[in-house]
């Protein structure tokens, strides 16, 4: 049995590894096991992936693994010390802070999901038309590029929620419209690089539409670069989020939201020191995971990397 599982482990390994795939399937098959055994070989990475996997699975497990429930009060309970019944002490209001910590991992992943899905494919797409066309189209499209990049991240979101009003959804929004400029710059880029390419040429002499030649052969070049580039925009996003909940614009109370336990708890920072650092240690530590997971896949897929 033990002989047969390894000739299959064999096999499929031989599979991936081939120098001649017999199908497209095959072929990025083997793109990612090469891309995986290249980021395993990356402790720093490894550790980043792992911080980002325990997030995940934290967030989907929050109802069974909270000890307590995150919003419920008990004044008799508050600013208790770090103990075997509450591992992370007490706020103010006398709710546990590793349940609200929990509960709070599911607001920032949400947070970065879904700037994520929404900044990076404006960006890609802005950039990607940009290259493509070049001319007015080029010029029109960076002029408003340069305009969203000329404002700091963290000064144009507190515009756009402060316009807006407070709450998650907007706080989501807000980050949204600061978040793809950079996106855009990178497709630009990479789109200028390969759009004279003679596969690209190719492509135009067989008939293919401007829209078909961007979304089936110039985007897919630039999801790399805009994949590394998003993971490491993570940390950052995570920031902003914290910074807005910091200051009371983000996700309102009693949501745990880990930059509002933060600005919750700065008045017992030096005699009640863990009702503010706890989050703050959170937010480090997920925004480092992020870092390093980001640094990992860009020595992965970026061409230009020497093995």
């Amino acid at each position: 049995m033990q002989t047969v599982t390894n000739q299959n482990s064999g096999g499929l390994r031989q599979w991936l590894t081939s120098n001649t795939p017999q199908s497209r399937f095959q072929a990025r098959c083997g793109r990612t096991w090469l891309a995986w055994g290249k980021l395993t070989e990356n402790r720093l990475a490894m550790i980043g992936l792992g911080i980002v996997v325990a997030l995940i699975l934290i967030t989907i497990l929050a109802p069974v693994i909270s000890p307590y429930n995150p919003i419920a009060a008990d004044l008799t309970k508050r600013i208790l010390p770090p103990s075997a019944a509450h591992w992370f002490g007490t706020d103010q209001l006398g709710r546990d802070i590793l349940s609200r910590l929990i509960y709070g991992a599911q607001y920032t992943l949400m947070v970065v999901g879904l700037v994520a899905i929404t900044a990076a494919p404006v960006g890609l797409l802005v950039g990607t038309m940009s290259g493509y066309f070049g001319g007015w189209v080029d010029a029109v499209l960076m002029r408003i590029t340069d305009i969203f990049l000329a404002f700091p991240k963290l000064i144009l979101a507190l515009a756009f929620v402060s316009a807006l009003g407070p709450g998650l959804e907007n706080a989501v929004f807000a980050i949204a419209l600061t978040a793809w400029p950079p996106y855009a710059r990178i497709a630009r880029a990479e789109t200028i690089t390969v759009r004279r390419s003679d596969y690209i040429d190719a492509a135009r002499l067989q008939g293919v539409s401007s829209r078909g030649l961007i979304l089936g052969h110039i985007m897919p070049m630039c999801i790399s670069s805009v994949v590394v580039r998003v993971t490491l925009d993570m940390a950052g996003m995570i920031l902003i989020a914290a910074g807005l909940g910091f200051l009371g614009l983000g996700a309102q109370p009693p949501m745990p939201e880990w930059g509002a336990m933060v600005s919750e708890g700065r008045q017992f920072l030096l005699q009640q020191w863990w009702v503010s650092t706890v989050p703050g240690l959170a937010i480090f530590v997920v925004s480092l995971g992020f870092n390093l997971l980001g640094d990992g896949l860009r020595d992965v897929l970026d061409p230009r990397e020497g093995d």
